[in-house]
């Protein structure tokens, strides 16, 4: 590796301060610090020093979504080949299709590999557009701003593909994405200095703006013409019936956005943020129990007319987003809770919230992305009682 250490060495001497392309620099930083640690430390005492920076940390949360992206590989595919199944004939109306034709994908669900490139076709397009409009995006502010491009992308450009239904236009996937990096980060002075979490900011832009696209029953599902509800749209319908078990839901075999329907691959991911200290462990149990005890609330009402006030917590738990964003959207460490107890309290506002919306709102049955957004506005006064008790705390015990 040292040639090649060698060879950025010797042309970000174009990139650094008096060189030809000193502007680009930014860009020179970004490619240089993927490929190696950055060459700055600190030396003065009065630092604290950890093993843990941005960079290991935004990669040790996408090392947590590989589990999650590759159950979003083979359901999507799974899915699809189910669809096809039950429409009685592989009808080539899409492109991904045809090109899966061509491949000699058998869409045969009982077949894995082709599960996983049938799904791969849907997934990887709209990951690449988010990663090339997103990064554009990012590119320009520092550009602009004369600062290095953050690592933090790395993860927006991960979730937010995952929060999406597989047959999702590419020019909204590019749409959505610019929006929650400038509307939901860059607008606010970048890394750091954002209160929403960027890919859920750019979700909920879709979901207002475009809502053909991104709800109903017709989107969750990669095929063209072929009609599937998710099981909360089926819990929230008194007409629908649920067709998927505990189980199913739970391992995630169930339509819905690609990324969020298994909650085994989630736990696993909630594993690993917990092992390497980069997830909140506090959050995800404040969620867990804030959505716990307002189901139960709700179940002692129950209802005939409204089903969800009747659903479980053991089915709140698996059904729609919840794992996904409990895990990755709410322990987002910019736009979270920082102290303690407030960590707690943000995470059961989150769940409360979650509960209230889907049960509340039969329009709108998902309700974690809006409860996180919630969360995340409310953040910082959290943080501003905690803080401010703490100081008054110190004062009152050192007053004498």
């Amino acid at each position: 590796m040292k040639p090649l250490r060698d060879f950025l060495d010797k042309q970000g001497e174009q990139f650094h301060e008096g060189g030809k392309l000193e502007k680009l620099y930014p860009l020179y930083e970004a490619g240089d610090t993927i490929l190696y640690t950055p060459g700055e430390v600190t030396q003065a005492d009065a630092h604290v020093r950890d093993g843990m920076d941005q960079k290991r940390m935004m990669i040790t949360v996408a090392l947590a979504l590989q589990p999650c992206i590759l159950m979003a590989l083979y359901n999507t595919g799974l899915q699809a080949s189910l669809a096809y199944q039950a429409m009685g004939a592989v009808t080539a109306n899409t492109w991904q299709a045809m090109v899966a034709q061509m491949l000699g994908v058998s869409f045969m669900p009982s077949d894995v590999i082709s599960c996983f490139v049938l799904g791969a076709l849907y997934f990887v397009p709209i990951q690449i557009v988010t990663i090339a409009a997103g990064g554009l995006s990012e590119a320009v502010f520092a550009l602009l701003r004369k600062h290095e491009i953050s690592e933090g992308f790395l993860v927006t450009s991960t979730l937010f593909p995952l929060t999406l239904p597989p047959l999702i236009p590419l020019w909204q996937v590019a749409i959505g994405i610019i929006f929650g990096v400038v509307i939901g980060k860059e607008i606010f002075g970048g890394v750091g200095m954002n209160f929403l979490n960027p890919a859920l900011t750019g979700r909920a832009f879709l979901y207002f703006a475009y809502p053909a696209q991104i709800s109903g029953d017709a989107v969750w599902v990669a095929v063209d013409g072929y009609s599937q509800a998710t099981v909360l749209a089926a819990f929230a319908d008194t007409q629908l019936s649920v067709t998927y078990s505990w189980l199913d839901s739970f391992l995630g075999f169930i339509p819905g956005s690609m990324g969020e329907t298994s909650t085994l691959a989630c736990l696993i991911g909630a594993g690993i943020l917990i092992l390497t200290r980069v997830g909140s462990w506090r959050i995800m149990a404040g969620v867990t129990l804030g959505m716990v005890v307002m189901t139960w609330i709700f179940n002692s009402i129950g209802s005939t007319t409204n089903p969800m006030l009747n659903v479980t917590p053991g089915w709140h738990f698996v059904i729609g987003g919840f794992a996904f964003g409990m895990v990755f959207m709410a322990t987002d460490p910019v736009s979270a809770a920082m102290t303690t107890g407030g960590k707690w309290i943000y995470g059961i506002l989150i769940g409360v919230m979650t509960v209230l919306i889907r049960v509340a709102n039969p329009a709108y049955p998902e309700g974690i992305m809006l409860a996180i957004l919630f969360g995340n506005v409310f953040a910082p006064i959290i943080d501003r009682v905690f803080v401010n008790r703490n100081i008054k705390r110190r004062q009152a015990r050192y007053a004498e």
